[in-house]
């Protein structure tokens, strides 16, 4: 695996800062029962770092203490942690919304057969990763009969309800390119996705994210292995879109590791680059019971560029302030002038 962080470091990046904090992301740990090339947090079956019991406890006391109005659980696949289910009762009682980040195949593994209706039951908010429409595109990125299960899990997702209008039950689906390219313009997008799914296997979903690779952890690796780092980096110089940083996720959101320590965002929490809170070098969820990040200087690095280049990337999808048509272009185009940029002909 190679490290990208020292090809991050030096950066032209604007300073940016933090405004009141509204949203927790945890990462419950890495375990997942998938192993995804995309995958910035490189999770997988033998990953073994999963959140304990007391820093879940501590979890629950941060949403009482800093008034939290979202808590979004990540992974690997965050189902797998034996503390998902009463973190997420624990969340609702609070009056708190939840996200479960699922990779649907979840809902399909021995001891998960009633997964689906716990999510309904508590009215959590899916976000489900589904990369493309086509099966062998999704199981070239993902493996073969992952298509064929996250279909499954779609439609158990339907039969209770999520995805269906006024059901109150809400059901995202994540696209991500499949190689060193931005996404397309999300809006098309997911017209595509809506009149797919819906005409080949009866899917209905609310809305579809489409977010920007990370050169970070596995796909940052692969890319450095490939020798088209430098050019994917250019791709995103290039799209940079100013105006995507008043909507930035790090802006409004903190990320907590499976030990509790504090990051800006998920990608600095897999480049190893803590948040600063005070005079805190390496701040831990705790700290949250007593001090205010709002205002703090937030950790940038050049991988901040795939959350602002062309229509804007975070885990809401893309930020709608941004230019739709910066997107469409390729690495194979990067290093070109505007004039001779071309769009990506890839196929979702």
């Amino acid at each position: 695996m190679h490290d990208t962080l020292p090809l991050l470091t030096a950066t032209d990046f604007p300073a940016i800062r933090r405004q009141p904090l509204t949203t927790l992301q945890v990462n419950l740990g890495y375990r997942c029962n998938q192993s995804c090339l995309h995958c910035h947090v490189n999770a997988g079956p033998n990953r073994t770092e999963m959140m304990d019991g007391a820093t879940v406890d501590l979890v629950i006391e941060v949403l009482k203490a800093r008034r939290i109005t979202t808590l979004d659980l990540t992974g690997g696949a965050p189902e797998l942690s034996d503390h998902f289910r009463r973190l997420v009762v624990a969340a609702r009682s609070l009056g708190v919304a939840v996200i479960d980040r699922c990779n649907l195949t979840i809902l399909s593994e021995p001891g998960q057969e009633d997964l689906a209706a716990f999510l309904a039951e508590q009215g959590v908010q899916v976000v489900a990763s589904m990369p493309c429409y086509s099966p062998a595109n999704v199981d070239r990125q993902r493996g073969d009969g992952v298509f064929d299960l996250s279909i499954t899990g779609l439609q158990q997702l339907n039969a209770l309800g999520y995805g269906v209008p006024d059901s109150g039950l809400t059901l995202n689906l994540v696209y991500n390119p499949q190689g060193p390219s931005l996404p397309p313009p999300q809006g098309a997008l997911e017209a595509d996705y809506k009149r797919e799914l819906l005409q080949h296997f009866g899917i209905r979903f609310n809305h579809l994210f489409a977010l920007t690779n990370m050169p970070v952890q596995r796909f940052g690796s692969t890319l450095v292995s490939k020798g088209t780092f430098v050019t994917y980096m250019q791709l995103l110089k290039q799209a940079y879109q100013a105006d995507n940083l008043n909507t930035v996720m790090c802006r409004s959101m903190i990320s907590v590791d499976w030990q509790g320590d504090l990051y800006d965002c998920d990608f600095n929490q897999m480049l190893g680059l803590p948040a600063r809170l005070g005079k805190t070098y390496r701040p831990h969820l705790r700290e949250l019971l007593g001090a205010d990040p709002e205002g703090e200087a937030i950790r940038i690095a050049d991988h901040c560029y795939g959350c602002t280049a062309g229509q804007g990337s975070s885990c809401g999808g893309a930020l709608e302030s941004a230019d739709p048509a910066a997107a469409t272009i390729s690495v194979h185009a990067a290093h070109q002038s505007p004039s001779q940029t071309v769009t990506s002909g890839e196929t979702p």
